[in-house]
């Protein structure tokens, strides 16, 4: 069964930076539709960032763009976001997320959301002002 731990929330003030770790029972360099998404109080749960980890393509939310970027580890089966440029509205809890299908029935450009089905328990990001 596909596992997936995050780590590495905190608080910052604005401005600040974190990096987001999604340790994976996965072999990353595989073809694995892999994504963060957060939910704040009382808003639903939004895409932040999604990669194909096999081709390395990279989708990004616009609210996030070119301040967050979404990598990988292969050597540790670990994803990763960078958080740059921290403001008061990213605050919510983080969650990775991955479609668990077989490598060779991953989507290409893994848009969909429902194949998401496979979460991680979420870390806290909050940004202060």
């Amino acid at each position: 069964q596909v596992q997936l731990v995050e780590s590495g929330g905190g608080s910052v003030q604005a401005g600040g930076a974190l990096r987001l770790s999604c340790a994976s029972s996965v072999d990353t360099s595989k073809n694995y539709c892999m994504a963060w998404f957060r939910q704040a109080p009382g808003k639903e749960r939004e895409g932040v960032a999604r990669i194909s980890t096999r081709r390395g393509g990279t989708y990004y939310a616009d609210s996030v763009k070119g301040r967050f970027t979404i990598t990988q580890d292969n050597t540790k089966n670990t994803l990763f976001l960078q958080m740059n440029g921290l403001k008061p509205e990213d605050t919510a809890m983080y969650f990775c997320a991955i479609n668990p299908a077989p490598v060779d029935l991953q989507p290409y450009w893994c848009s969909r959301r429902t194949d998401f089905t496979v979460w991680g328990q979420g870390t806290q990001v909050t940004v202060s002002s």
